[in-house]
């Protein structure tokens, strides 16, 4: 061998001998974890029709401990392809899991946050993230968001691990990125928003109206004056006349929206209701203004196992008419059938007539759809800011059980469900719309075994003249005899016909949809997802912002579903804003609700804050133990955070939501003295339990109850056609040749009774994809193992409210658990052992937030 080979063989030799040592180096590294690599996976979802993202998208990581001189953030890493997804289908959708493997310079650390970009053509939801690095401690990321192509919005998307942080705590890598991420959801206030913009901003309720039909669907701007103040919604920019006609399209900012699932499954109930009245083959007409002629012929309307095909029906062409392309495909391919009838409802299911007897009325008013009205009369006679009440000592001093007038009134047992001053200004206009409105108060006694006996009802309805002066007003009492038993029947009606109305509008909308919103805008503009709070409260809030641009578009807008029901009619938001007036905050929690409507007493030294007068109030026995268990969550939440009171006025992201929630979100109310000043951490705590009572328990107490009792129209008329009828007159002669035929004549008619009907069987249906309260979407929301076992303790203590409520219902000295109907009750039953769920009117668990 020659010197050059020899030399060439040696220079060999030594270059192998270096790459088997870095060889082994790395295999070493390797063992270790420590070769500055970052393994990882993103779940992504997308329609089965549609190829996932593939190479088309990327993704980089910012450190969470090296800073970038350059740009004051973590320092970035290389971008890596989302490549060799596996991809797996469930129902209609499709989800793909993509393995990454990022390279980092050495000493980078942990992630903290990362960008995906998405050049491809489509739009994609992305599930979550989860990466590994060198040290193995595996960091989350639950994203649950659609990431939009890039060509659109022009920026990448950033996420934030599922590590929380105060802001005084926050890693100095992530304070710039924590401050840039909040700023652009806020945007500038200005422009028709787009489908894929991330903007969160506040506006009036311009949008209710129509002017271009004409006047008579001209609605007024509620919110930003003395007049007509409400709560903010959130900002579209889409002009104010635009509205008018059915649209599934409005913007709502992406991480609001429902999923395709869910809208798919919303808009199929919503066929699935109103098919009866939409298919050919259905006996009743849309426009079919006719009465029934019998209850047998109400009774017609229900069944419980007769469908109909839905492909090739005319079904199909009108529900084209409104959905969009996309969506129709879901829709189409959720549903192959329909009900052409109602489900039975529970309230005439064991007894077809129970829902006349006086003692299913007052039972009602504290275990129906609408527990939160009826107050402890503190006064004799009852008064209202305008009128004081006709009805008499006299007309009820004698049927107080034995008791005296004085002992009854001593001992807080007459009670009144208060429908009456609020709407006088409203009875001419509303009578003016062809409807037959009354304004009521109803006195009840509370018996020794505490169900309810009705006393007196008081019914003031328009006379000759507009001044509340020229009202007319009657006074009806229980009677035995058929006769006045039945003009009894005909008050009871009217009764019902307002509560049912401020059920809709003020229970229900007002004081749950509507009051939360603005806290929703607040926390996306002024909370960091890296901030404890916005993580404790964002399961509270999903889908609600969606539902409410649904509910302006079909219900609550001129012409809408609300308007065509109740006999509020085009008045019932103004009417709503007119009693915004009235409300507190701090009212909403439910021991102060109960203390001021007298059927508590405040107790200081009780974990509750009250004590119940009586046990046999189903919502609020139920009510407070769930109050309990929130406010003991939210109390161990806010404890791992806060150390003390300083640490919370500190908090300059919890004291800017504070300030922007009462100064705008909230703004027609900025100058009442009853908000907390945010200056303690039991400020913060009571304003937290509050929140996600009234987003999660309230909700459900007011919504999933409806199809129960409001799906059968005689025990919960929306809207009466007829007055009682006066002794003298030919309504009276009418009345007397057929009592029952009067009364059906007074209820709405088969079209106005057919749609409320639909209405409550799609509002009181829980969706598959529901989370309940003491769940979450995923097991690794939060990356905080203190966290967690207060969460799992939070659960339990649901799981034993749950043995507690099945117990009540089961005891038969509690009479108003079930009451004549025999409909337990199970409103404010948890439900959070479900582990899967299962759709339909089931009328038991909280959802977590008000997402119907």
């Amino acid at each position: 061998m020659d010197s050059h080979h020899h030399l060439c063989y040696k220079m060999q030799e030594c270059f192998n001998a270096i790459r088997n040592k870095i060889s082994d180096c790395n295999s070493l590294q390797d063992r270790h974890g420590s070769r500055y690599l970052i393994n990882g996976k993103v779940v992504i979802e997308h329609s089965p029709g549609l190829s996932g993202p593939g190479k088309s998208a990327t993704v980089q990581v910012y450190s969470s401990t090296v800073i970038d001189p350059n740009t004051r953030k973590g320092k970035l890493s290389g971008k890596a392809c989302l490549k060799k997804g596996k991809s797996s289908k469930k129902d209609s959708t499709k989800t793909t899991v993509y393995k990454i493997k990022l390279h980092v310079e050495p000493g980078f650390g942990n992630p903290g946050a990362f960008l995906i970009e998405n050049n491809h053509k489509h739009r994609f939801f992305l599930q979550s993230a989860t990466l590994v690095p060198p040290e193995n401690n595996v960091i989350h990321f639950d994203c649950r968001s659609w990431v939009y192509p890039i060509k659109d919005t022009n920026t990448s998307r950033l996420f934030f691990s599922n590590t929380c942080y105060l802001p005084s705590k926050s890693p100095a890598c992530l304070v710039e990125l924590r401050k840039e991420e909040l700023e652009s959801l806020r945007g500038d206030g200005t422009g028709e928003r787009k489908e894929w913009d991330r903007i969160y901003d506040y506006d009036v309720y311009d949008d209710l109206g129509n002017p271009e039909k004409g006047p008579d669907h001209v609605r007024p701007v509620l919110g930003g004056s003395r007049s007509r103040p409400y709560p903010r919604r959130g900002r579209t920019g889409r002009p104010a006349t635009k509205n008018g006609t059915i649209s599934l399209d409005t913007y709502v900012p992406p991480d609001e929206r429902c999923s395709p699932k869910k809208l798919s499954e919303f808009i199929a109930n919503a066929i699935q209701a109103t098919a009866h009245f939409l298919l050919p083959e259905a006996k009743s007409l849309p426009r079919d203004s006719s009465s029934f002629e019998s209850f047998g012929d109400i009774r017609d309307l229900y069944s419980n196992n007769r469908r109909q095909a839905m492909r090739g029906t005319s079904v199909t062409e009108k529900v084209k008419k409104f959905v969009p392309a996309q969506l129709f495909k879901d829709v189409t391919h959720v549903i192959e059938e329909v009900d052409i009838k109602f489900p039975l409802p529970q309230i005439i299911r064991a007894n077809q007539f129970a829902w006349k007897l006086d003692e299913e009325f007052g039972r009602q008013m504290l275990a129906g759809t609408n527990p939160t009205r009826i107050h402890c009369l503190r006064e004799f006679p009852p008064r209202g800011t305008l009128t004081e009440s006709y009805i008499e000592q006299s007309d009820i001093e004698h049927n107080l059980d034995g008791l005296s007038f004085e002992q009854a009134m001593k001992q807080w047992r007459i009670y009144v469900l208060d429908h009456h001053d609020y709407l006088l200004p409203f009875l001419r206009k509303m009578y003016s719309e062809g409807v037959c409105p009354c304004a009521s108060r109803t006195l009840l006694f509370l018996r020794n075994d505490a169900t309810l006996k009705p006393l007196a009802i008081e019914l003031t309805y328009p006379g000759s003249s507009n001044n509340v002066a020229g009202m007319k007003t009657m006074v009806f009492l229980p009677e035995k005899e058929d006769i006045p038993q039945a003009l009894w029947q005909l008050a009871k009606a009217h009764v019902a016909a307002n509560d049912s109305a401020y059920h809709q509008l003020i229970s229900h909308w007002l004081h749950t949809h509507a009051v939360v919103e603005p806290f929703i805008i607040a926390t996306r503009r002024q909370l960091s997802v890296m901030h404890p709070i916005h993580r404790l409260l964002d399961p509270h809030f999903k889908d609600t912002m969606h539902i409410n641009a649904l509910a302006r578009t079909v219900l609550i807008n001129a012409g809408g579903i609300l308007e065509k029901t109740l006999f509020t009619g085009k008045f019932s938001m103004e009417l709503s804003s007119e009693l915004y007036k009235q409300w507190r905050f701090d009212e909403q929690a439910l021991p102060s609700d109960l203390i001021k409507r007298c059927m508590a007493l405040e107790e200081s030294e009780n974990p509750r804050g009250a004590h119940m007068l009586f046990q046999d109030y189903p919502y609020g026995l139920d009510g407070l133990d769930i109050w309990l268990a929130i406010q003991t969550w939210v109390g161990d939440f806010c404890d791992i955070f806060y150390e003390d009171d300083a640490s919370v006025k500190s908090d300059t992201e919890i004291q800017a939501w504070w300030l922007e929630i009462r100064n705008v979100g909230h703004g027609d109310k900025r100058k009442e003295k009853w908000w907390c000043q945010m200056t303690t951490k039991a400020d913060l705590k009571r304003t937290l339990t509050t929140l996600v009572w009234i987003a999660s328990a309230l909700h459900a107490s007011v919504n999933f109850g409806q199809y129960s009792y409001a799906g059968y129209p005689p025990n919960r008329p929306s809207r009466c056609r007829k007055f009682v009828p006066e002794e003298g007159t030919m309504e009276f002669a009418e009345f007397l040749k057929d009592p029952d035929k009067y009364f059906l004549n007074m209820l709405p008619d088969r079209f106005e009774a057919s749609l409320g009907i639909a209405l409550m069987e799609v509002l009181s249906r829980h969706t598959s994809e529901e989370v309940y309260l003491g769940q979450r979407a995923t097991s690794e929301w939060i990356d905080n193992e203190q966290v967690k076992q207060r969460f799992e303790k939070f659960n339990k203590s649901l799981r034993e409210m749950e043995k507690q409520i099945m117990e009540r219902n089961g005891d038969p000295e509690l009479m108003n658990r079930r009451g004549p109907a025999k409909v337990p009750y199970k409103l404010l039953y948890p439900d959070a052992t479900k582990v899967e769920t299962s759709a339909g009117i089931t009328a038991k668990g909280i959802p977590n937030s008000i997402s119907i």
